[in-house]
């Protein structure tokens, strides 16, 4: 006869086709680690990649996954996520091929993430509003997003006073795609006169000036001086 150590409720002993099963209150149902140790590889896992995580805890990416499932499934109803939000933003991100997508939320005051759900249209940010409350959304002060308008007339539906912004990374994007038409313009216009290209030019106006390399920072220092159209529109970015 075996005799295993199990976490299950009650905590008693029983006898389960020959084998032996105790509850034990340092480890969850069905598991070969402690809750602590779980609690740690969950929140690493939340911070890195978990194949990191499993190297850094000597287990294999399988149990870190297990370990997940595990840890949030106990944790599962026990707190409000969307209790207290007042500032959030609303993207989607693909997963795995085709076009798959998943609606998420966080809360910009805290990092966490709150709430996802797969889909990418109207009704999946209306799901998000169902789950949050009506009482809940009015007290909503800053939503962001990406420029969708399908999401802001959602937005302008439900919490009509939160304030529409743009999050930082689609308007960078933005900003250094009309740089680079301006560029691109540019450029075009000197080869049609037969004059010099702007050469060694694309990297130069889009990287941060402390990241510049000295030939870099030549190449601007040129365009300050022979092309002040576009040294206007890197300045402006």
């Amino acid at each position: 006869m075996r005799v295993y150590l199990e976490a299950e409720a009650p905590r008693v002993a029983c006898l389960r086709h020959g084998v032996v099963v105790a509850a034990v209150p340092w480890a969850r149902p069905g598991s070969r680690f402690t809750s602590a140790f779980e609690d740690q590889a969950a929140w690493l896992c939340a911070n890195m990649t978990g194949t990191k995580a499993a190297q850094l805890l000597r287990t294999t990416w399988r149990s870190m996954q297990s370990i997940v499932e595990r840890v949030v499934a106990d944790l599962a109803g026990k707190m409000d996520r969307l209790a207290g939000l007042a500032r959030i933003g609303i993207d989607e991100i693909s997963y795995r091929k085709g076009q798959r997508f998943l609606m998420i939320v966080v809360d910009h005051d805290s990092g966490r993430l709150v709430w996802a759900a797969e889909g990418r249209n109207q009704d999946t940010v209306r799901a998000f509003f169902d789950a949050l409350g009506a009482e809940r959304a009015a007290r909503l002060a800053e939503v962001s997003a990406d420029g969708a308008e399908w999401i802001h007339d959602v937005i302008r539906q439900r919490a009509p006073q939160a304030r529409i912004c743009l999050d930082s990374y689609h308007v960078v994007a933005w900003a250094n795609k009309a740089l680079e038409k301006v560029r691109r313009r540019l450029a075009a216009d000197l080869r049609a006169t037969g004059a010099a290209e702007l050469e060694d030019t694309r990297w130069a106006v889009i990287k941060k000036p402390g990241d510049l390399t000295t030939g870099q920072r030549t190449t601007i220092a040129v365009l300050a001086r022979l092309n002040s159209p576009l040294y206007r529109a890197y300045l402006m970015n």
